[in-house]
């Protein structure tokens, strides 16, 4: 007889302080990010290490000494060798791949305990030799004796040893995210001034959140390796944020006519994020406190050619279909913000009569997110955005506003490369 599905809840999640990269973290390694993040969670949750079936981490940047960093992450956060890791990937949504994959094996009953979330160092990013190179080297294997490395050297040009740095571009396209925002903001008529201004929205809700205490709900402190320099606060928001500042930056990516710039796009990011998972009554026999249960979630995918960003305005509709809820139904809304534009693209287009008529297949537009509901703790524009982890926080800090606001019902949502999207509904408890 086949079991009936399950409910899935969140206990709880955290994450490391997230550092615009090339600062406090630039000396540690990915997994070391995911094993602050987890440990502090089991802290955090007193959760017991035996009860814990199942880690899994998503991740963009992947080193090759640790290529399953959700393994190394958990073993070095003191959790049992016995339990399982494994390593999702699926750009800016691999936590939220992560965080599906547990849920949907609590769902159908395989596990009923689980950690989920994702990191990722970009100051740690791996920069490799050239094709060329790469080729010479792995040939060198072949090397016998002196006269065979004397021609292995001679064979050597100045040229060989160029760096292959990873570049953000999408492979499909050659664009970047930046151009591809650009090309969004003039299609859409999205304004300078309307990216500045929720560019300095989205800074000055963090710093609040940040005064009132209410990010340390959601952040654990971490020791720095090798200076042993505790770090308990982000350092990405910027409490001085201001529209006359932002007017004075040059565009970023189209220097004649773009409107993209470094302070309304998301900068690069390290941290780590972590979230306690468990089946419903479980949860309830070991005396926890959910705050939140999964109610539905989806993956959209659309053409990276003109649909790149979009992907949240697909994804959006579909899981509200999914939880049989409607737009003024949902108290909170988390929406990744890779770009000011981004963000006010999604907005634009799902209160739009053509886009829910042409695109959605919708009588006329699903409708208006009131901003008043809208990253009020900041977002991704502000807290920053390491790739692998950014799931992680939008579904802690979702679960959290819940609370806060006493409302029910709350929608993650986030766009990724490839033209990829993710929303989930969750519901408090």
């Amino acid at each position: 007889m086949q079991n009936s599905i399950k409910n899935v809840v969140i206990i709880d999640g955290t994450r490391t302080p997230f550092l615009r990269s090339g600062t406090d973290y630039q000396d540690m390694m990915s997994y070391e990010l995911g094993a602050a993040a987890i440990k502090a969670l089991v802290h955090k949750t007193a959760i017991d290490k035996k009860l814990v079936e199942q880690v899994i981490m998503g991740t963009v940047i992947h080193n090759i000494r640790t290529p399953n960093v959700a393994r190394e992450s958990m073993i070095i956060a003191g959790l049992l060798p016995t339990t399982p890791a494994h390593t999702v990937s699926q750009a800016c949504i691999s936590a939220n791949v992560a965080i599906s994959q547990v849920a949907d094996m609590i769902r159908l009953g395989t596990i009923e305990v689980a950690i989920a979330g994702g990191t990722d160092s970009v100051s740690d990013i791996p920069i490799a030799f050239n094709k060329k190179m790469r080729k010479k080297l792995f040939n060198s294997r072949k090397i016998k004796s002196p006269i065979d490395s004397l021609k292995f050297l001679a064979s050597l040009r100045f040229s060989d040893f160029k760096p292959d740095v990873p570049d953000i571009t999408e492979f499909t396209t050659g664009l970047s995210m930046g151009q591809d925002a650009d090309i969004l903001a003039a299609r859409l008529n999205i304004s300078r001034r309307e990216q500045d201004e929720y560019a300095v929205r989205s800074h000055q809700f963090a710093f609040q959140a940040s005064e009132n205490e209410l990010l340390a709900k959601e952040i654990t402190s971490i020791e720095t390796k090798p200076k042993n320099k505790v770090i308990s606060k982000d350092n990405t928001y910027r409490s001085d944020s201001s529209i006359e500042k932002l007017s004075k930056l040059k565009p970023a990516f189209d220097k004649k006519y773009g409107t993209i710039t470094a302070a309304n796009s998301s900068f690069l990011t390290d941290g780590a994020s972590a979230v306690l998972l468990m089946e419903e009554e479980k949860a309830r026999q070991f005396g926890y406190k959910a705050k939140a249960r999964i109610k539905a979630y989806t993956f959209v995918g659309r053409n990276p050619k003109n649909e790149l960003l979009l992907g949240p305005a697909y994804a959006i509709p579909k899981v509200l279909k999914l939880a049989g809820l409607k737009l003024e139904d949902i108290g909170v809304f988390e929406i990744h913000e890779a770009f000011a534009a981004q963000t006010l693209a999604i907005l634009k287009l799902l209160n739009s009569d053509k886009f829910g008529k042409e695109n959605l297949g919708l009588s006329g537009k699903l409708g208006e997110i009131p901003m008043d509901k809208l990253n009020l703790l900041g977002g991704s524009l502000s807290l920053g955005h390491p790739f692998g982890a950014t799931g992680g926080r939008l579904l802690t800090t979702a679960a959290n506003r819940l609370i806060l606001e006493d409302k029910q019902f709350a929608v993650l949502a986030a766009c990724a490369a490839g033209g990829h999207g993710h929303a989930m509904v969750i519901e408090r408890i």
